[in-house]
């Protein structure tokens, strides 16, 4: 193994321990606004733009995830599915666009909604976590807490997606989003941020899942596609929650 791949792997380690040490509070406080969603039949949605939409993406129609995740899939800036490439990082400075997105949704007042973005500096996950708490919607926000401050917001509110939701989640990243340095590379490289956002959203939905368990309420999970009778669970238990799910249909 070089050098860089063990600096690398004990960076994503590292930042894993931190979030261990420094975040459980708020992931018991994002579970319980989860499982009160699931509890209640209440809609949930995630969103992120470009690599951020990767986390987002992570709880929704995977086996172990709740059926009931949606992606709010705002159209251009989900992934890096859009040419040129960098017209998604162009959109997420466009205003109106998100709130349009979860305004043709079903989402309404008591829903839950997940917003992930970094650096949460930008228009777009900004105003889209004002707009859906103005319309009673609660926010998790998943981003890092070393941007605000030390880069502007480029929101014209002047504030941060931290600023706008229920509870937020540091990922813990630094700025540039690079845990490695090489005398010939010219640039930090080496990202672990979609290592620790996925992490924190797989700790929210295990938590809430444990919760619904402990109440006497059985979640609504997917099993794997790949095992005899997985499909078979699947189909039933999305017919059994359609009234909630936006991606089967």
């Amino acid at each position: 193994m070089s050098e860089l791949v063990g600096r690398y792997l004990d960076a994503a380690v590292a930042h894993l321990e931190r979030i261990r040490a420094e975040e459980g509070e708020n992931i018991e406080a994002a579970a319980e606004l989860l499982a009160e969603a699931v509890e209640h039949g209440r809609r949930i949605f995630t969103y992120g733009a470009g690599h951020s939409s990767l986390a987002a993406q992570d709880v929704v129609y995977r086996a172990g995830g709740l059926v009931v995740m949606n992606l709010l899939n705002v159209p251009g800036v989900t992934g890096v599915n859009v040419m040129p490439a960098h017209l998604g990082s162009a959109l997420e400075r466009v205003s109106g666009l998100a709130t349009t997105t979860l305004d043709l949704t079903p989402a309404r007042s008591g829903d839950l909604l997940f917003v992930i973005s970094l650096s949460g500096r930008q228009v777009m996950p900004v105003e889209l976590a004002r707009h859906a708490r103005d319309r009673g919607l609660k926010v998790i926000g998943v981003t890092s807490l070393a941007y605000p401050g030390a880069v502007g917001s480029n929101d014209p509110s002047g504030t941060y997606l931290k600023d706008n939701c229920d509870v937020v989640l540091d990922s813990k990243i630094g700025l540039g989003d690079g845990e490695l340095d090489h005398p010939g590379a010219g640039a930090p490289f080496g990202s672990v941020s979609t290592i620790t956002t996925s992490a924190l959203m797989q700790s929210v939905t295990a938590a809430a899942i444990g919760k619904l368990a402990d109440r006497g309420i059985t979640p609504p999970l997917f099993r794997s596609g790949n095992v005899d009778g997985g499909t078979e669970w699947n189909n039933k238990v999305i017919a059994d929650n359609a009234d909630r799910i936006f991606y089967a249909w």
